[in-house]
């Protein structure tokens, strides 16, 4: 077994989704992190299980996307049931069309995210010291120190920065002395992956509820394969350790579905909790992930919110340990992603205690309310836009943050949103593309559009190049009839300019009417901190 090095600039604790993406960001960067984890190696519990649209872009932005595509099962819908019987179904097929290049909800376990992102560290020649606990951790000014056990040994590190993506009983926030408040939900449940005699159609999310309780089929990629989410029976509550054996005559009865089981290849029994860290960073120590917020599992958004921290926190580190910007930019991180984890650890909840609650007021709510509810809901286009926005995570938005700057006539798209998905016809290279395509690269990227001179692009470029080293990649995309569409979303008049400047994680920092290097130059020195050359 490789012993860590003793000293690294970054430290990652946890080798889940969150740590193996922060892991991977920063090697996109030329960061070579040190990676730990107490387990024996990746998890081979499909655990969580939507990649959505968002995180599917990240994916395409390192090059891996057709692998998830190959491997993963689109969701075509959700069924929702009252004591058996069939009260609504939403088509999900292609819900978020226009919106992004991933108009769905891909189901690909966390256990093949996992191993999709040990690849990609491997072909970086980066290992993950597995078997390794961070016994204590103290920091000493700008530095922290860490004490690692493998087997009887202990090791004596350094680093620069420690992340902490250790999990729910995260090391990290315990030594850092963060709070983790919030509540334990007052029911047990269960979760099982199973292969069944095809009774239940693996094409939709299938949710059972009744005054017992619920139960949720969640299709895997296999055929005929489920992760069955269910509120355990109040009759095994106490039971020492129930079995799938013992819970299946009530699933039965909430699913009113003859149930052959053929396989089993995981079963827990779990309490649900939803806490979130009183604080994201202390010093020179971040949480991400589970470590930072865990909340229910409704609307699959546990995992890809923890993906998105570490896409949030990594530029930011990376710019800053590579010397092109100045420290401040960290505190960027909280002041972004907590109140995302905080609303999502509300409306969560809220959508959480209706699903699961056994009161009178709960099942009239269920059966007659929550079926209109979806069902007439979902007829209207603003609603179903409305619910893939927030699913997806492409509607987050940073628009409060210090780095986002507005100027020029107000629109509908600000600094802060995520970039939008457009197809645009390259007018250099006479071929279609998109702007995610253009803003692919490790960096910032200014996008300019209208007619500008060429003489006045070079100009640009040459800046760019000058002050900035290669740190800000540059398109300009001119007035054309194939290009209609983009100006209109992004409200350009004819006859008039824009300059945007897109964060590496693809979300908006600078709108401006103007395409003025002075301006633009004072947001990326004086609002993002790019330090003078």
């Amino acid at each position: 077994m490789l012993n860590p090095p003793q000293h690294t600039s970054v430290l990652i604790v946890g080798a889940g989704p969150s740590g193996l993406m922060m892991a991977a960001q920063l090697l996109r960067y030329g960061i070579q992190p040190v990676v730990i984890d107490s387990k024996q190696g990746p998890t081979n519990q499909s655990k969580a299980l939507a990649v959505q649209a968002r995180s599917l872009e990240i994916y395409r932005q390192m090059g891996v996307v057709d692998r998830l595509l190959d491997e993963g099962k689109k969701a075509k819908g959700l069924a929702y049931y009252k004591e058996g019987e069939h009260l609504a179904e939403l088509d999900l097929d292609q819900i978020g069309d226009q919106q992004t290049l991933y108009p769905y909800i891909l189901l690909y376990p966390q256990s093949k995210n996992e191993r999709l992102l040990l690849d990609f560290l491997t072909q970086a020649a980066c290992p993950v010291y597995w078997q390794t606990s961070l016994v204590s951790l103290r920091q000493l000014g700008a530095k922290s120190e860490a004490s690692l056990q493998i087997d009887d040994q202990t090791y004596q590190i350094t680093c620069d920065y420690v992340i902490g993506a250790d999990g729910a009983h995260s090391m990290v926030r315990k030594q850092m002395g963060m709070h983790f408040s919030g509540d334990t939900y007052k029911h047990k449940f269960f979760l099982a992956d199973v292969k069944l005699r095809s009774v239940i159609d693996d094409q939709l999310i299938s949710l059972y509820i009744d005054r017992r309780g619920f139960a949720g089929f969640f299709p895997l990629p296999e055929t005929d394969s489920f992760r069955i989410l269910a509120s355990l029976p109040d009759e095994l509550e106490n039971e020492e350790s129930p079995t799938l054996d013992t819970v299946l005559p009530a699933l039965k009865s909430i699913s009113k579905k003859d149930l052959q089981i053929e396989k089993v290849n995981w079963f827990t029994i779990y309490k649900l909790h939803h806490r979130m860290a009183t604080q994201f960073n202390d010093g020179n120590c971040f949480l991400a992930g589970d470590a930072a917020h865990i909340h229910s599992p409704v609307g699959g958004q546990g995992m890809n919110t923890g993906l998105q921290d570490a896409y949030n926190l990594a530029w930011k580190l990376a710019a800053v340990i590579n010397g092109q910007i100045l420290p401040n930019i960290l505190n960027s991180y909280a002041e972004e992603r907590m109140p995302v984890a905080k609303q999502l650890l509300n409306t969560t909840d809220r959508v959480f205690n209706v699903v699961t609650s056994r009161t009178w007021f709960g099942n009239i709510l269920k059966k007659y309310v929550v079926p209109r509810v979806l069902k007439f809901g979902w007829e209207k286009e603003s609603t179903r836009n409305f619910f893939f926005k927030r699913a997806s995570q492409i509607g987050i938005s940073y628009r409060e943050s210090k780095l986002s700057l507005s100027l020029g006539r107000p629109t509908e798209i600000k600094a802060g949103d995520r970039l939008p998905y457009l197809e645009i016809f390259d007018e250099k290279k006479k071929t279609k593309t998109d702007l995610h395509s253009w803003c692919a690269k490790p960096g910032f990227t200014l996008l300019t559009f209208g007619h500008v001179q060429e003489s006045f692009l070079f100009t640009i470029a040459k800046w760019l190049t000058q002050d900035y080293n290669g740190a800000i990649n540059f398109f300009h995309l001119p007035y054309s009839p194939a290009n209609q569409k983009v100006f209109d979303v992004l409200q350009i008049p004819e006859g008039t300019r824009k300059a945007v400047i897109v964060r590496p994680d693809m979300h908006i920092g600078y709108l401006n009417d103007l395409i003025d290097i002075s301006m633009m130059n004072n947001y990326l020195r004086n609002v993002v901190g790019f330090k003078t050359p």
